[in-house]
């Protein structure tokens, strides 16, 4: 390997090691503001997810997760009278999901925690815009 590809090498895998730092510190901030509202990671991307009524499989791709993974988030979210399964309007085999009054003021909560306590801060909102544009561009070349 030449030395421009050497330093080229070294020069991703510190960015690389950057951005899983970021992602690290930014799981765990999530991770720290949702405890102190009674939720885990996925029974927040769920209320996030669920803006209207929706079906699991369509909740589970909008969570990035199995549809039996996103059972086990929804029956615990509907112990918790957040969410509500009622018969699918148009297929009869399907449960529609949605949100209680609860789950909607829980929903709402969350929202808020998440914009008054950003998990990336001391950026503008140029810089921020910036930064994700760079993210999204890198993602879709991979």
């Amino acid at each position: 390997m030449t030395r421009t590809n050497a330093q080229a090498a070294a020069r991703w895998w510190e960015l690389s090691t950057l951005v899983h730092e970021l992602d690290t510190q930014n799981n765990a901030r999530l991770r720290e503001r949702l405890t102190r509202i009674g939720l885990t990671v996925a029974q927040a991307s769920a209320l996030r997810a669920l803006t209207a009524p929706t079906t699991l499989s369509e909740l589970a791709t909008r969570m990035n997760c199995e549809p039996s993974n996103a059972v086990v988030v929804i029956d615990r979210l509907e112990k918790e009278n957040l969410v509500e399964r009622r018969p699918h309007p148009t297929d009869r085999r399907a449960k529609q999901l949605s949100l209680t009054p609860a789950g909607v003021e829980r929903r709402d909560g969350l929202m808020k925690l998440l914009h008054d306590e950003p998990l990336v801060t001391g950026l503008t909102e140029e810089e921020e815009a910036m930064l994700r544009k760079l993210i999204e561009r890198a993602m879709t070349q991979s």
